[in-house]
């Protein structure tokens, strides 16, 4: 995206939103040329909506329980999306695995974060994975999304060290910490025409 206007974001979310805040903050700063066209989500009572309202962002709920199947669900999303303008889906915590559907309408243009260095410990509780394996290191990884689960080309990674005394709360906290720093800068370089696609590879231009 180089043409100097900003690019229209859609942030997805289930739950708290401090990625979302992230972003959000980032921007406002002058740090990201960009604008988020709505926040959505797929819970009615995920505090990530009250931030996007304190923002005057358009907050919009989509549960899941009208929709025959998954695939369905994402038919309308894209739509969602398509009205608003959106050129970039940002997942901040949204506890869904998109369909072809999703996939097929926004190639290179859906991120995600997972708090492990993809592709160690990809799925659910990735920082229990991480502690039961005993690695001395772990992280936080920025990707494009594909058909699998957490396995798009990877665009920003973040080493976290895994300590002697770490919980499991302990190493996500620190892990969140590196998430709000590599996410918002992710979404800088796509919206300033930086990420190049090689394959699997992701390139940066100078």
């Amino acid at each position: 995206m180089t043409d100097g206007n900003p690019v229209r974001l859609a942030v997805l979310v289930s739950g708290n939103g401090t990625n979302l805040q992230a972003v959000i903050d980032r921007i406002a700063s002058g740090g990201i040329n960009a604008t988020i066209a709505c926040v959505i989500s797929n819970r009615h009572d995920a505090f990530a909506l009250k931030r996007a309202e304190k923002h005057n962002i358009p907050a919009i709920i989509h549960e899941s329980g009208a929709y025959a199947n998954r695939r369905e669900y994402d038919a309308v999303l894209v739509d969602m999306l398509r009205d608003r303008g959106v050129e970039l889906v940002v997942l901040a915590g949204f506890m869904r695995i998109l369909t072809d559907v999703m996939v097929t309408a926004f190639p290179h243009a859906i991120m995600n974060i997972h708090p492990a260095l993809l592709p160690a410990f990809p799925g659910l509780h990735a920082q229990k994975q991480a502690l039961d394996y005993g690695v001395r290191f772990t992280g936080c990884t920025v990707h494009f999304v594909d058909g699998g689960t957490d396995t798009g080309p990877i665009l920003l990674q973040a080493v976290v060290p895994v300590l002697e005394d770490d919980t499991e709360e302990k190493l996500a906290a620190r892990i969140q910490h590196e998430e709000h720093r590599i996410y918002p800068e992710a979404i800088r370089l796509f919206c300033a025409g930086k990420f190049c696609v090689d394959g699997r590879r992701v390139r940066l231009s100078p």
